[in-house]
Protein backbone atom coordinates (compact mmCIF):
# COMPACT_ATOMS: atom_id res chain seq x y z
CA UNK A 1 0.00 0.00 0.00
CA UNK A 2 1.77 3.38 -0.98
CA UNK A 3 0.38 6.42 0.86
CA UNK A 4 0.60 9.99 0.28
CA UNK A 5 4.06 10.38 2.06
CA UNK A 6 5.39 7.36 0.82
CA UNK A 7 4.59 8.96 -2.77
CA UNK A 8 6.35 12.38 -2.13
CA UNK A 9 9.45 10.42 -0.59
CA UNK A 10 9.21 11.96 2.87
CA UNK A 11 8.17 10.44 5.97
CA UNK A 12 5.89 12.00 8.16
CA UNK A 13 6.21 11.94 12.41
CA UNK A 14 3.25 12.14 14.47
CA UNK A 15 4.27 13.43 18.14
CA UNK A 16 0.90 13.30 20.68
CA UNK A 17 2.06 15.91 22.86
CA UNK A 18 1.30 17.50 26.85
CA UNK A 19 3.27 18.69 29.25
CA UNK A 20 5.19 15.28 30.26
CA UNK A 21 9.01 15.20 29.99
CA UNK A 22 8.49 12.00 28.15
CA UNK A 23 6.76 13.89 25.45
CA UNK A 24 9.55 16.18 25.15
CA UNK A 25 11.87 13.36 24.70
CA UNK A 26 9.87 11.71 22.21
CA UNK A 27 9.20 15.18 19.93
CA UNK A 28 12.97 15.69 20.02
CA UNK A 29 13.93 12.13 18.92
CA UNK A 30 11.29 12.46 16.31
CA UNK A 31 12.68 16.32 15.57
CA UNK A 32 16.19 14.74 15.35
CA UNK A 33 15.29 11.55 12.83
CA UNK A 34 13.07 13.94 10.56
CA UNK A 35 15.94 16.14 10.13
CA UNK A 36 18.25 13.31 9.39
CA UNK A 37 15.67 11.93 7.11
CA UNK A 38 14.57 14.86 5.72
CA UNK A 39 11.10 14.04 6.90
CA UNK A 40 8.25 15.76 8.48
CA UNK A 41 6.48 16.44 11.36
CA UNK A 42 3.04 16.74 13.04
CA UNK A 43 1.87 17.55 16.31
CA UNK A 44 -1.44 16.64 17.64
CA UNK A 45 -2.61 17.92 21.27
CA UNK A 46 -5.87 16.04 22.67
CA UNK A 47 -7.87 17.71 24.98
CA UNK A 48 -10.26 16.32 26.98
CA UNK A 49 -14.17 16.73 26.91
CA UNK A 50 -15.52 19.42 29.07
CA UNK A 51 -16.97 16.61 32.40
CA UNK A 52 -18.38 19.65 33.73
CA UNK A 53 -22.20 19.57 32.17
CA UNK A 54 -24.29 21.34 35.15
CA UNK A 55 -24.37 24.70 33.33
CA UNK A 56 -23.60 24.51 29.63
CA UNK A 57 -22.41 28.22 29.53
CA UNK A 58 -19.47 27.38 32.07
CA UNK A 59 -18.58 23.70 30.32
CA UNK A 60 -18.28 25.88 26.67
CA UNK A 61 -16.11 28.57 28.61
CA UNK A 62 -13.58 25.80 30.30
CA UNK A 63 -13.69 24.26 26.49
CA UNK A 64 -12.56 27.31 25.01
CA UNK A 65 -9.97 27.96 27.48
CA UNK A 66 -8.75 24.20 27.22
CA UNK A 67 -8.75 25.05 23.53
CA UNK A 68 -6.76 27.84 23.70
CA UNK A 69 -4.11 26.35 26.29
CA UNK A 70 -3.43 23.56 23.76
CA UNK A 71 -3.20 26.27 20.58
CA UNK A 72 -0.38 28.04 23.05
CA UNK A 73 1.44 24.28 23.70
CA UNK A 74 1.64 23.84 19.82
CA UNK A 75 2.72 27.35 19.05
CA UNK A 76 5.51 26.94 21.36
CA UNK A 77 6.32 23.28 20.41
CA UNK A 78 6.04 24.53 16.79
CA UNK A 79 8.75 26.71 17.42
CA UNK A 80 11.23 24.63 18.91
CA UNK A 81 10.09 22.25 16.02
CA UNK A 82 11.13 24.32 13.46
CA UNK A 83 14.59 25.65 15.32
CA UNK A 84 15.79 21.63 15.24
CA UNK A 85 14.41 20.52 11.37
CA UNK A 86 14.26 24.01 9.58
CA UNK A 87 10.13 23.11 8.86
CA UNK A 88 7.47 23.94 10.64
CA UNK A 89 5.00 21.17 11.85
CA UNK A 90 1.55 20.64 10.88
CA UNK A 91 -0.36 21.29 14.11
CA UNK A 92 -3.80 19.64 15.41
CA UNK A 93 -6.27 20.52 18.46
CA UNK A 94 -8.86 17.52 19.10
CA UNK A 95 -11.13 16.76 21.56
CA UNK A 96 -11.70 13.50 23.18
CA UNK A 97 -9.89 10.32 23.96
CA UNK A 98 -6.32 10.21 23.60
CA UNK A 99 -6.06 7.09 22.09
CA UNK A 100 -9.08 7.35 19.89
CA UNK A 101 -8.17 10.97 18.20
CA UNK A 102 -4.65 9.66 17.26
CA UNK A 103 -5.78 7.16 15.25
CA UNK A 104 -8.81 8.70 13.82
CA UNK A 105 -5.94 11.17 12.34
CA UNK A 106 -3.86 8.21 11.33
CA UNK A 107 -6.96 6.64 9.56
CA UNK A 108 -7.29 10.67 7.88
CA UNK A 109 -3.86 11.67 7.60
CA UNK A 110 -2.45 9.15 4.72
CA UNK A 111 0.84 11.21 4.38
CA UNK A 112 1.68 9.96 8.39
CA UNK A 113 3.95 7.20 8.48
CA UNK A 114 5.03 6.61 12.01
CA UNK A 115 3.97 7.71 15.23
CA UNK A 116 6.32 8.46 18.15
CA UNK A 117 5.30 8.56 21.66
CA UNK A 118 7.28 8.61 24.78
CA UNK A 119 7.45 6.19 27.37
CA UNK A 120 7.56 7.58 31.56
CA UNK A 121 10.37 5.63 33.45
CA UNK A 122 8.28 3.67 36.06
CA UNK A 123 6.54 5.81 38.49
CA UNK A 124 6.95 8.93 37.08
CA UNK A 125 4.07 8.91 34.94
CA UNK A 126 0.95 7.59 32.96
CA UNK A 127 2.31 5.07 30.00
CA UNK A 128 -1.98 5.10 29.38
CA UNK A 129 -0.95 6.35 25.72
CA UNK A 130 1.64 3.82 25.36
CA UNK A 131 -0.65 1.20 26.33
CA UNK A 132 -3.29 2.00 24.77
CA UNK A 133 -1.50 1.96 21.31
CA UNK A 134 0.55 -0.54 21.76
CA UNK A 135 -2.64 -2.34 21.49
CA UNK A 136 -3.93 -1.36 18.67
CA UNK A 137 -0.60 -1.64 16.10
CA UNK A 138 -2.23 -4.73 15.28
CA UNK A 139 -5.45 -4.11 14.88
CA UNK A 140 -5.86 -0.93 14.00
CA UNK A 141 -3.28 1.58 13.28
CA UNK A 142 -1.53 1.13 9.67
CA UNK A 143 2.05 2.61 11.00
CA UNK A 144 4.84 1.54 13.22
CA UNK A 145 4.55 2.39 16.75
CA UNK A 146 7.78 4.23 18.20
CA UNK A 147 8.28 4.17 22.00
CA UNK A 148 11.15 6.39 23.08
CA UNK A 149 12.04 5.51 26.93
CA UNK A 150 11.38 9.62 28.60
CA UNK A 151 14.35 9.08 30.38
CA UNK A 152 16.69 9.13 27.16
CA UNK A 153 19.90 11.90 27.38
CA UNK A 154 20.10 14.18 24.61
CA UNK A 155 23.57 12.44 23.31
CA UNK A 156 21.60 9.14 23.54
CA UNK A 157 18.72 10.56 21.10
CA UNK A 158 21.25 12.15 18.45
CA UNK A 159 23.34 8.53 18.71
CA UNK A 160 19.74 7.12 17.69
CA UNK A 161 18.57 9.70 15.06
Amino acid sequence: MTTQGAAEGRLKFLVCVDDSKDCRVALKFACMRAKSTHARVALLRVVAPPDFQHWARVGELMQQERRQEAEVLLQELAKEVNEITGSMPSLHVREGHKGEQVAALIEEDPSINIMVVGAAPEDEGSNELVKWLASQVTMRLRIPLLIVPGNMTDQQLQSLA
